[in-house]
């Protein structure tokens, strides 16, 4: 799937944090994809990042301005406002996790909990087809990303190519027809 993948550069920095459990699943979830599609981004595995001195130093920088793609009724939408402080870098941190496991994560990490959310509407539908989202508007790590992308675009923090963000997928879409393929070949088995 790799080979489907052009980088992206973006000013906004994105962190990824991701849940052990999607770390063992594959190194071809969406997280690792998003991560390996965004040359402005870093990674980090784990549940509890209170103490994790580089996420505590990239919130803790004056230079920063840090926000958690994550719903809440208080989170500023990005349909609708924008981001971001004149003269500081905006960092997004994204959750890499399943519902439960993300919700574990903000009650084990305060630091991450406590950053203000950003969230966002779409009519858009997962193309995840052989995994079964908890609801129908529920995205993918790298679906919900591209969302923000777009958004962001719109909102003048991002200036990137249509062009790029039209294939920013295509990685996910790769790994998703393997799969189904895949599973094609098991029924006819």
């Amino acid at each position: 799937m790799c080979t489907y993948i052009t980088p992206l550069d973006t000013e906004t920095r994105f962190i990824i944090l991701m849940h052990p459990k999607e770390f063992k699943k594959t190194k071809n979830g969406t997280g690792h994809f998003t991560h390996l599609s965004l040359s402005h981004s870093e990674i980090f595995i784990g549940i509890d990042f209170t103490e994790h001195r580089t996420v505590n130093k990239i919130i803790n920088d004056s230079e920063n301005t840090c926000y958690l793609l994550y719903p809440h009724v208080e989170s500023i939408r990005l349909n609708k406002e924008s981001i971001g402080k004149k003269g500081k870098k905006t960092v997004l941190f994204l959750l890499d996790a399943t519902w439960p496991c993300s919700r574990a994560m903000l009650s084990a990490s305060p630091n991450i909990d406590i950053l203000k959310k950003v969230s966002f509407t779409h009519k858009e539908v997962s193309g995840f087809q052989f995994k079964k989202q908890p609801k129908e508007y529920y995205l993918s790590t790298m679906e919900s990303t591209l969302c923000v992308l777009k958004l962001l675009n719109e909102n003048k923090i991002e200036n990137i190519a249509a062009e790029k963000l039209d294939t920013f997928l295509l990685p996910f879409e790769k790994m998703v027809e393997y799969q189904l393929s895949c599973n094609t070949v098991k029924r006819n088995i």
